[in-house]
């Protein structure tokens, strides 16, 4: 019994940390409606910075005062990030701003190992917790007691600082109608200016804490921040206390399932969040969410099927393409083939987004089950390589058909994040089910055919293969189907009211996008000829929509020329820098600023102002205009 007890006060310390960075990022969404995923930078930040001043500062002042400035410090850092940046696309689509933040966590994750180096640093004990305290035999660390107590003290000067003071009834205002904040007269600018100094500071204190219970490392980010999502989508956005009873919820299961259920341990938590969001969709705390803002320019600029010439064009390209292996080595082929796998994955994430107006969060899902299920029936059957690429993505469909059906329900951030919880469920059975899957060692030797094996009939295999699913796409996005699903998105009432079944055809939409998805994991499954956990990750699923909308989310065929520039940009500068994350993230946040639409959008808006100002300038057009008015 004291060894439970152990483990259930481990677990609340644990949540201390989490809330603190939790309470942070629920607050910046509640008012700014950020999906900051820089917030994960933010709290490493924290933590490698406390540590230099804890150890250039000696004694408790030293140690303690380096916690709190470290901090500020970051708090600051913030501050200078919402002013420079996040002003300038406060009213862009939340895609963009998503993306916009990712740009920054790439640059960061390169910052920390320029100026920390890529060695994990160990912080020294906190003065006057150094020791532990025994309960029955068991001891319990005296600094796990400080964070068990400091966890409801911070909760409890949140909720004084938002229900007592003016401040605080302003940022729940926002939260609530920032548009009608706006009309009282309040300085929206200023206010989320500190709202999002107040999250940052939250988030670098927790990783600041954190130094004398575990290492500091340049991949502390992204191991938090999906935490930290777990815990504000299970609480509600918006809530403190939610984020603090579902800090709680989720370390005491991270604590108990290990020692219970050891084998599904890392499953635990995201199954808790999809049965959540389900019950309840706005989380435990939380209250249904405003609609969504609509991306601009769909109603302006409807789309087109493509003219003669566009269509002549777009040949020319795939014919330009598929003369690569005439003057290029195998090298060039290898990363040809690879871009045009991604290009399918890319296209297959785009239909969902752009036509369905969804947001998968967690897409790799299926193409890493298209993986999976190539190299199930090509090592466990023995199957041949043709059959296991028409077989293989089946298990795509068949995930995206399960998922799917649960996640249409809902809508905005909380359909986002539903997906992300159904793909680490499958990551993590893909991790742990180690007699099946390999676990982390992988399924090796799923290599293609002689009829396929050399890079430029695998290069000409994945081009084709490419090309029809964009075409196939393409076709479904001006069928009726596309043109039912297009009234879905842009309005649920109205398209109900003349008889569209609005979830069927989302469920729909969201079969094919996996079928496709599960199409690009098969054939990158023979590209590597190996398949692992990560074909499946956070990471890939992020990849994806900066794909889309680095292309263009606006945009029929966007996701093409976004896939092409992210994938052959990412595996040049890998090729020439050790930098390249930081390079890669300025590109993508100099992009959202500059190019708000993507590059095929802001493209398409450059060429339509060229034929408006060259038809205004037309006599006899203008005077037909006259005459129809």
């Amino acid at each position: 019994m004291a060894f439970y007890i152990v483990q259930f006060l481990t677990g609340l310390a644990s949540a201390a940390s989490l809330f603190l960075v939790a309470s942070g990022l629920s607050i910046i969404f509640g008012v700014t409606r950020i999906v900051n995923f820089a917030h994960g930078a933010f709290y490493m930040l924290g933590a490698y910075i406390a540590f230099t001043l804890t150890e250039r500062f000696s004694g408790a002042l030293g140690f303690w005062g380096g916690i709190v400035a470290a901090a500020l410090v970051v708090a600051v850092v913030g501050v200078l990030v919402e002013m420079v940046l996040l002003r300038r696309i406060y009213h862009s689509p939340e895609l963009f701003q998503l993306l916009a933040t990712f740009g920054l966590t790439l640059m960061v994750q390169d910052i920390v190992v320029l100026i920390w180096g890529p060695s994990d640093l160990v912080g020294r004990r906190a003065p006057g917790f150094k020791g532990a305290v025994d309960f029955f035999g068991q001891n319990i660390p005296s600094y796990d007691l400080f964070l068990i107590v400091l966890g409801p003290v911070v909760l409890g000067i949140l909720w004084l600082l938002f229900q007592r003071t003016r401040w605080g009834i302003l940022v729940r205002a926002a939260t609530q109608d920032r548009d009608m904040v706006a009309a009282l007269g309040v300085n929206q600018k200023w206010l989320f200016t500190s709202v999002f100094a107040v999250g940052v500071f939250l988030a670098a204190l927790g990783g600041a804490l954190q130094i004398p219970r575990d290492a500091v490392h340049h991949a502390m980010d992204l191991r938090i921040i999906v935490e930290v999502f777990v815990v504000v989508v299970i609480g509600g956005l918006g809530s403190i206390i939610g984020a603090f009873v579902a800090a709680v919820l989720v370390s005491e299961l991270n604590a108990f399932g290990i020692l219970i259920f050891p084998k599904i341990s890392i499953i635990l938590v995201f199954l808790v969040m999809a049965v959540v969001l389900i019950v309840r969709p706005w989380g435990l705390f939380g209250k249904p969410e405003a609609p969504a803002r609509r991306t601009p320019g769909l109603t302006v600029n409807p789309w087109r099927p493509w003219t003669s010439n566009e269509r002549l064009a777009a040949i020319a390209a795939l014919v330009v393409a598929a003369a690569l292996p005439f003057f290029a080595g195998n090298y060039a082929l290898t990363v040809g083939s690879e871009i045009a796998i991604f290009v399918i994955f890319a296209v297959s994430l785009h239909f969902l987004m752009s036509v369905g107006g969804l947001a998968s969060f967690g897409h790799a899902a299926y193409f890493g089950l298209g993986a999976y299920g190539v190299a199930f029936l090509a090592k466990l059957a023995g199957l041949p390589m043709i059959v296991c690429l028409s077989l293989g993505p089946l298990l795509g469909l068949v995930g995206a058909a399960v998922f799917g059906f649960f996640a249409v329900q809902l809508s905005g951030v909380y359909f986002a994040m539903l997906t992300l919880a159904f793909a680490q469920i499958v990551w993590s059975i893909a991790f742990q089910w180690v007699a099946v899957t390999g676990g982390d060692n992988g399924i090796l030797g799923v290599w293609p055919e002689k009829w396929a094996a050399s890079p430029s009939h695998f290069y000409w295999l994945s081009l084709g293969v490419a090309a029809l699913a964009v075409l196939i796409l393409r076709v479904i996005v001006f069928s009726p189907f596309g043109f039912a699903l297009r009234a879905t998105r842009d309005s649920p009432l109205r398209s109900e009211a003349i008889g569209i079944n609005g979830k069927r055809i989302q469920w729909t939409a969201f079969v094919i996008a996996g079928t496709v998805a599960g199409l690009a994991g098969a054939l990158f499954a023979y590209l590597k000829g190996s398949v692992f956990p990560d074909n499946m990750g956070i990471s890939l699923s992020v990849d994806a929509l900066v794909m889309v909308l680095l292309g263009g989310v606006e945009t029929v065929s966007g996701a093409v020329v976004g896939a092409i520039v992210y994938k052959a940009l990412n595996i040049w500068l890998v090729s020439q820098t050790d930098w390249s994350k930081l390079v890669l993230g300025a590109f993508i946040v100099l992009i959202v600023v500059a190019f708000p639409k993507g590059i095929v959008g802001t493209l398409e808006s450059m060429l339509s102002r060229r034929r408006k100002s060259s038809s205004s300038n037309s006599p006899l057009l203008a005077s037909r205009i006259e005459t129809a008015e």
